[in-house]
């Protein structure tokens, strides 16, 4: 009695809901299993029945993104992730019902014989070779001890697995394609029969387009009955104005005038002198006190490294001189002269690198200590420098760096900014000849100065700079020409009179999909094609997007559902195919007749001849390709005049004249093989096969889309 009486209480609530879902069948009768089933909004998709779980999709997702260091977007990681799903399900697929299944002992195999295992000096023995043993212990202590790095085997030794499924499926589905000796005969005849043939050719140029009209029905009708060249995906149109927050010429000159208060002394609020760049010795002090947007580099310029517009003025000062302001690559900057002196502009030299623990890009089997580096380093010194001809020996022997040593150490000439700075600075500020050791980042080298050239003077320069930006005024002014386009066009729907009105630029972006991120001419956007696609969104809804460096006021000019494309998207591609074929009919009655000679002088033109044509190369000469009349002509009977044969360009009558056949070949096992070889190194089309007959339901937008 309880439950009844609950059930009374709460009777209307019961009929609201009934009565929402009786309606909801009513419009459509499948939602209303999705009405009472929630199942539907934890799915990402689904492949043959199969569903992918926002779960599964969103742990695929975090794994591929931990994969690229976050080196690629969200958009495209979702794309990758879904592509990895949907073919490792149609081949799981697959795989089942081929009864195809792959152990442990093939995927070990396949681990072991990887060559970044069987080659990682980590599982050598001492003989240098691999050792199962070792990597197993590995294995095993990694899982105890490392559950990071245990996770990231596990998922390299499942991708392996994978791969090698589709591998053997590939390979089975591979075995299958081969040919027969009769289709190798008939690749051979194709290739190699020669056809003759007079032709007459009346081009649909010399119908005006004006004379043929074509209806927007015959346009839908065309799309109707040709569905697989018009399929399209759910797409958007927008057009937009960008508002790009730019410094103005009273920005720039704010800004030039704060930069050159930076050169001289100046007292600050209490009267405290404040070093200005002339007078600073502490520079790296200097640019922090006073933000400096412009890094402290105090390396040697040459001429060319300089701005061109004020090279010529520093290049002719001295020790202590300051120049500027001066306008470079979007900044104001004043620079000192603090060192003058000579240096050549290339230099030629030979290292030995003894790298150690600890530096980049060491080799695994380092074991080195630094300072056992150092000692090693500066034993060979000791060596060359009383025998220098031993140097390349000794690059061959010790030196890591196996690009050059087998040159006996020897580098290419480089220039001042190729290497790493201690290295570059002892080989362009010491005399040729000169060894000595110098450390890097990469380990100690044993560098010996081959050659030098083009000496000439160069400068340390210390450049303080601060980078043109617009002032709030300036960012102010932008913000309010941008609110005041989106509400004249809030008031009106000729948005087109508006931009014009104001000398608006409207840039349009045609056939954005759901999960694009990308505007043409904006970049990486995803915040506005997701808005683009909201359920709410409409055509002639308009937003203000708020950008790095512009506001971006879009318009909503055109939407698309999924299916085919409606007349006025297709009209382009459709548009010349009927006028062609109108064309053609009405050039048909002037094509008719019983001689090629008639029919030229009713066309008034001329009977033209195509000579050796083949089907594999289907051209005619004065005309072009036209595969479909070369294709009329393999097949017809010699000297039968054939009318009205529509091609890519015209309208065609023509009499076959000759066929040569090739001379016939014992056997056709050659071009039996050639064709099997060429299918087998199709493999690649087999996923597209499979993927194009499953059943496949992608619902990724509705955790990507704004609603």
């Amino acid at each position: 009695m309880a439950i009844l009486s609950k059930i009374r209480e709460r009777s209307m609530f019961l009929i609201i809901i009934i009565g929402l879902a009786l309606f909801a069948f009513v419009l459509d009768p499948s939602t209303l299993g999705d009405f009472f089933n929630s199942t539907k909004v934890n799915e990402v998709g689904e492949i043959n029945g199969e569903a992918i779980s926002r779960q599964e999709f969103a742990n695929a997702l975090e794994q591929y993104k931990q994969q690229t260091g976050g080196r690629v977007s969200e958009m495209q990681a979702a794309k990758t992730v879904w592509d990895n799903l949907l073919r490792k399900k149609l081949y799981k697929n697959q795989l089942e019902e081929a009864g195809i299944s792959v152990g442990e002992k093939d995927v070990w195999q396949e681990v072991i014989n990887a060559p970044s295992v069987k080659n990682n000096p980590q599982f050598l023995n001492e003989a240098g070779l691999f050792d199962e043993g070792k990597f197993k212990t590995f294995l095993a202590t990694t899982k105890q001890d490392n559950p990071d790095m245990w996770t990231a085997w596990s998922n390299y030794m499942s991708q392996i697995k994978e791969n090698t499924e589709t591998n053997v499926y590939n390979k089975l589905v591979a075995a299958g394609l081969g040919a027969s000796l009769k289709e190798g005969e008939t690749e051979y005849n194709i290739e190699n029969t020669k056809l003759n043939a007079q032709f007459v050719y009346v081009p649909y140029t010399s119908i005006a387009d004006s004379l043929v009209k074509i209806k927007k029905s015959e346009v839908e009708a065309y799309i109707k009955d040709n569905p697989a060249q018009f399929k399209t995906e759910a797409t958007r149109d927008i057009s937009y104005v960008k508002f790009d927050i730019v410094a103005t010429p009273a920005d720039e000159q704010a800004i030039k005038q704060e930069v050159a208060t930076f050169i001289d002394d100046s007292l600050d609020r209490n009267k405290q002198t404040v070093k200005g760049l002339k007078s600073a010795t502490d520079y790296k002090e200097f640019f922090t006190i006073n933000g400096s947007d412009v890094n402290l580099d105090e390396s040697f310029k040459f001429n060319a490294d300089v701005n061109q517009t004020v090279a010529k003025e520093i290049f002719n000062g001295n020790k202590g001189d300051v120049f500027g302001p001066y306008k470079d690559q979007g900044y104001f900057k004043i620079s000192k002269i603090t060192e003058v002196t000579k240096m050549p502009d290339s230099v030629k030299a030979s290292h030995i690198l003894i790298p150690f623990v600890g530096a980049q890009r060491v080799a695994p089997d380092v074991t080195r200590t630094e300072e056992d580096a150092k000692k090693l380093a500066d034993s060979i010194l000791n060596v060359v420098k009383r025998r220098s001809s031993k140097f390349a020996d000794l690059a061959k022997e010790f030196s890591s760096d196996k690009s050059n040593s087998e040159k006996g150490g020897e580098l290419d000439w480089f220039n001042y900014k190729r290497m790493t700075p201690a290295f570059r600075d002892f080989s362009f500020t010491n005399n040729k000849g000169t060894i000595d050791v110098v450390k890097t980042p990469f380990g100690f080298h044993v560098v010996k100065i081959d050659d030098q050239k083009n000496e000439q003077k160069v400068l340390k320069l210390v450049t303080f700079g601060r980078e043109i930006v617009p002032s709030e005024a300036t960012e102010s002014a932008v913000f309010q020409k941008a609110e005041q386009f989106a509400l004249a066009i809030s008031k009106t729907d000729d948005y087109n009179a508006v931009a014009k009105e104001n000398n608006y630029v409207l840039k349009p972006a045609v056939g954005l999909k759901v999960l694009d991120e990308n505007v043409p001419g904006i970049g990486n956007q995803r915040q506005m094609v997701s808005w683009a696609f909201g359920n709410s969104t409409e055509v002639g809804d308009f937003k203000r997007f708020d950008l790095e460096g512009s506001h971006v006021v879009a318009i909503v000019t055109d939407k698309t559902a999924k299916g085919l494309l409606p007349a006025n998207k297709a009209i382009n591609r459709v548009r010349p195919i009927l006028v062609n074929k109108k064309k053609a009919a009405l050039l048909s009655d002037k094509l008719n007749g019983s001689n090629l000679q008639d029919i030229a002088k009713a066309n008034n033109t001329t009977v033209r001849s195509a000579n050796g044509v083949k089907l594999k190369s289907p051209a005619l000469s004065g005309v072009g390709s036209e595969p479909k009349v070369v294709g009329a002509m393999y097949n017809a009977e010699l000297n039968k005049v054939y009318n009205n044969v529509e091609g890519n360009r015209g309208v065609f009558a023509f009499k076959v004249t000759k066929r040569e056949l090739p001379t016939a070949l014992p056997n056709y096992e050659t071009n039996r093989k050639k064709i099997a070889e060429t299918r087998k190194r199709q493999t690649f089309k087999i996923y597209e096969a499979i993927k194009k007959s499953a059943d496949i339901e992608d619902n990724r937008a509705n955790m990507y889309v704004s609603n």
